[in-house]
């Protein structure tokens, strides 16, 4: 509260010169508790107003503000509610009632006993206080809180106080003694002049009596003058007999002085001693660990490594000014440099000799691991050489040129190791796709399968426009001749199929399985070997590189490593890093050229592995990125990704320009056209492929390119087409395309299937029209005729009045087409659509119910012109609606 009380005092009340008393926190009562202080101030210029403020908090922050002030001289009544008990309640009376809960009935207590005050010093108005205890009216405070009121308000009492009751007894009887005191102010006051003047003067006469008495002490005055005079004779003697001891502690002071100091410097001398004895001082074991300590072992590289530790210690002691011009300083400081490089020699040397050793170990397990495709581990060798780790930290620190050769050494080896690793390990992997030992390599069975898929196509279309991944690939791989393919007969070419057929789902599935164990292979060793590099070299991601050569600019074998120096001191030119980059990139060079031929292996074998290649490679290159997306892993795996969507967008290039060169026979029925039942296998494979892979923008926008060429390219043959019908063609290629986009659920193809869907319908109903109009040739051209004279402005039921177009004319044509000679041209004409269709689409069904419907829309066609034109003539069909219903019915099942 006293915290609350200074800064409301602050912010509110001294700005408008006013002085805060007494303070309570308040609500209003049966509201919600919001609270807000009520305080009792006075004004610091006179004349005092006194008044009752409340200060509310603001909403818009942590601040109060003033909201309402009532002048205590309109306070009429002040209710505490009850005088015995405790009670936070109490009523203020200024122009209505302003009724208020207290937080404490203390805090209520205080301020009414502040407000009675107030109004007894200032107002002396008459205020009633009900329900108020008596103790709370009294004129004095005793203690607690209620002494904060009363210092408050020490000021007032300072600058006003009441008279005391002695002080108005003597004024009353002064004023008894002057009975017109009160009447005439002037004469009482110049008769207080006058007894006052009167008092003056027996004062001065009072004084002037005791000139006596002065001049007695005047005199004693003397006798003390001459009295200190003698005194400071004595103490002028004293002084002279002093001066010579003076001197004497003058001089012992300064010895004193002197040998103080001798001490001071001895003390700080033997510091400086203790200092360099302690910091420059090598212990001789680990000397000895120096120079003859035993690297081979766990125990001799713990020794070498506290013992470099030690000796780093004391070379960097960071010595006081004065200490490097002392030769003892100068000689240890060479015999440590000697230590550090002979030991930095000792230790280069020894993992030099490792670095060998583990090229030649390694080679000897090539061995076991060329039949399987695997690679071999190199973990053993990591965890051996890692209990070198902090002596390489300590090389780094202390001798960088050593350092930075044995870098070049260790990349120069093991990139050596790899490269023989990694070459026979795809070497491996080629092996197993191919399906040859490793010394033939010739593709026994592709010729095979290429043949019999290249004869089929040749036979069916006259040209070699088959659209499957593994026909259009192995055109690049085939070692016969056309002649040869052409001459094998029709029973191979189908065995052949098959077999083609099998062969792809094998191999490719085949070929997904070994591409994958590869990257799942090379995806460890790289992480593991990176990871070992940046433990044992010490290098970490985002820290500089950091040592001492000469100056030079040094680049290390393929410029994976470089740094320049200036006057000794070396300027970082990449981070460590990059540096873990540029050697994982020296030490594993190999990696993306094998990978980039075995990609071009896989493309090869089967055009369509690009799609396998495509979505293995992307999962691969997103884990690796997600790792770390400057690493070497995720940089190779990236470029070798361009490569594979290269080959994939090739893929779909060339399958687009087989489509444009594809021809058909024109002795032959069309049918189905084998590009799209091969985008139909195509996107059978790709949705199988592609599911939930990270790359499907990339096979929604060769969809895209595909199908419009699919849809182009059966246009362009429907329009050359000699044998079937264009609508047939049309017809039957869309309803497929209709059909695979339906089954596939390809969301990106939509507006395709729907425009798949109107090709087929539209042609469909084209084809039935066509169809139908021969059947009833000559009925047909004879309302041909009714329509046109009606449509010249002959009114209908006038046309039968027509010479060509009377009733006669129309009995003659009518009886042309009995219901046996109809059924006879709806059996010719089932004959000749099932001619035109193909069976592997089974849509004869189809068409047949719709020509069924569109004869039987034109048979009501012309009994309404019968009906319009002919009125009253009793003319009708020879055949009624329910016979062309038998007829198709009979046909359908007789065929």
């Amino acid at each position: 509260m006293t915290a609350i009380k200074h800064a409301l005092q602050r912010d509110i009340f001294t700005p408008n010169d006013e002085r805060l008393l007494s303070i309570v926190n308040v609500c209003k009562a049966g509201k919600k508790k919001r609270n807000c202080f009520l305080c009792a101030t006075v004004t610091t210029e006179r004349p005092v107003q006194v008044n009752v403020v409340k200060v509310k908090k603001s909403d818009k922050g942590d601040f109060y503000k003033r909201q309402t002030a009532w002048a205590l001289r309109d306070l009429a009544v002040v209710d505490a509610k009850d005088a015995v008990k405790e009670n936070p309640e109490f009523d203020l009376h200024f122009d209505k009632v302003y009724k208020w809960v207290a937080s404490s009935a203390v805090e209520k207590n205080t301020f009414i006993s502040c407000i009675w005050k107030l109004n007894q010093r200032y107002l002396r108005k008459k205020i009633d206080f009900i329900n108020v205890s008596s103790q709370l009216l009294e004129e004095s405070v005793p203690s607690g809180e209620n002494q904060s009121v009363a210092g408050g308000d020490e000021e007032a009492v300072d600058e006003y106080q009441e008279l005391n009751a002695r002080e108005e007894q003597d004024i009353e009887i002064m004023m008894e003694g002057c009975e017109y005191a009160i009447s005439n102010a002037e004469a009482f006051a110049e008769k207080l002049s006058r007894e006052l003047q009167v008092l003056d003067g027996a004062n001065i006469q009072s004084i002037m009596a005791s000139e006596k008495q002065v001049n007695i002490l005047m005199k004693l005055l003397d006798e003390a003058l001459k009295e200190v005079d003698q005194i400071e004779l004595k103490l002028s003697s004293y002084e002279e007999m002093l001066q010579s001891v003076k001197e004497q502690m003058d001089q012992i002071s300064e010895s004193n002085h002197l040998i103080h100091l001798s001490n001071t410097n001895n003390v700080k001398l033997l510091s400086e001693i203790e200092f360099l004895v302690n910091h420059m001082d090598l212990a001789k074991g680990h000397i000895k660990a120096l120079q003859e300590g035993d690297l081979t072992s766990s125990r001799g590289i713990e020794a070498c490594t506290n013992a470099a530790d030690a000796l780093l210690q004391c070379m960097n002691v960071a010595l006081r000014p004065g200490h490097d011009m002392l030769h003892a300083v100068k000689q240890q400081q060479q015999r440590f440099s000697d230590l550090r490089e002979q030991f930095a020699r000792r230790l280069a040397s020894h993992l030099n000799s490792v670095f060998v050793q583990q090229g030649h170990d390694q080679s000897s397990t090539l061995a076991q691991h060329s039949v399987e495709l695997t690679l071999p581990n190199h973990h053993p060798f990591h965890r051996d050489l890692l209990r070198y780790a902090k002596l390489m930290e300590w090389l780094k620190n202390t001798d960088y040129g050593k350092y930075e050769g044995l870098t070049k050494n260790y990349m120069d080896y093991l990139s050596r190791l790899y490269e023989r690793e990694i070459k026979d390990f795809f070497e491996v992997a080629k092996i197993k796709m191919t399906g040859t030992t490793k010394e033939g390599k010739k593709f026994a069975t592709l010729p095979r399968k290429e043949s019999a898929v290249k004869q089929e196509t040749e036979s069916l279309h006259g040209s070699s426009g088959k659209l499957t991944g593994s026909t259009s690939s192995l055109n690049k791989l085939s070692v016969q001749s056309s002649g040869n393919r052409r001459s094998q007969s029709s029973s191979l070419l189908d065995m052949g199929n098959m077999s083609a057929s099998d062969l792809d789902v094998a191999d490719r599935t085949k070929f997904d399985k070994i591409f994958e164990q590869v990257l799942s292979e090379l995806e460890p060793l790289c992480l593991a070997e990176q990871d070992f590099i940046s433990k044992f070299f010490k290098l970490q991601q985002h820290q500089s590189i950091s040592g001492t050569t000469t100056n030079e600019t040094e680049e290390m074998d393929g410029g994976n490593l470089s740094r320049s120096y200036v006057s000794g001191v070396p300027q970082p030119v990449s981070s460590e890093k990059d540096m873990i980059r540029q050697m994982m990139t020296k030490i594993f060079r190999c990696i993306e050229p094998e990978l980039n031929n075995l990609i071009a292996l896989g493309d090869k074998i089967d055009s369509f592995n690009s799609l396998y290649m495509l979505v293995k490679m992307s999962h691969h290159v997103w884990t690796a990125q997600n790792v770390d997306p400057a690493s070497f892993l995720s940089t190779t795996l990236g470029n070798v990704l361009v490569t594979v969507k290269r080959n994939f967008d090739k893929c779909i290039s060339n399958q687009m320009k087989q489509m444009d060169e594809v021809k058909i026979s024109k002795k032959s029925k069309v049918g189905i056209l084998p590009f799209v039942a091969e985008f139909e296998e195509f996107a059978a494979l790709a949705e199988s492929i592609f599911k939930n892979a990270e790359r499907r923008g990339d096979l929604d926008k060769a969809y895209i390119k595909l199908i419009r060429a699919v849809f182009i390219s059966v246009e362009k043959v429907a329009n050359e087409s000699q044998k079937t019908p264009r609508d047939v063609v049309m017809m039957e290629n869309f309803h497929h395309i209709f059909a695979t986009l339906s089954r596939l659920k390809i969301s990106c193809l939509e507006a395709e299937k729907k425009e798949a869907k109107l090709k087929y319908t539209e042609h469909l109903q084209s084809y039935v029209v066509y169809s139908l109009g021969q059947p009833l040739e000559k009925l047909n051209h004879f309302f041909e005729g009714v329509e046109a004279r009606v449509a010249q402005g002959i009114r209908e039921e006038e046309v039968s009045y027509q010479l060509a177009f009377n009733k006669q004319e129309l009995r003659k044509v009518i009886k042309e087409y009995p219901g046996k000679e109809v059924k006879k041209g709806l059996d010719n004409l089932y004959k000749k659509v099932d001619k035109h269709l193909c069976e592997e689409e089974n849509l004869l069904q189809v068409v047949w119910h719709s020509m069924q419907d569109e004869f039987i829309r034109q048979y009501k066609h012309f009994e309404g012109l019968i009906a319009r034109c002919y009125p009253g003539s009793g003319i009708t069909m020879e055949f009624t609606i329910q016979d062309i219903l038998d007829y198709c019915s009979s046909i359908a099942q007789s065929h």
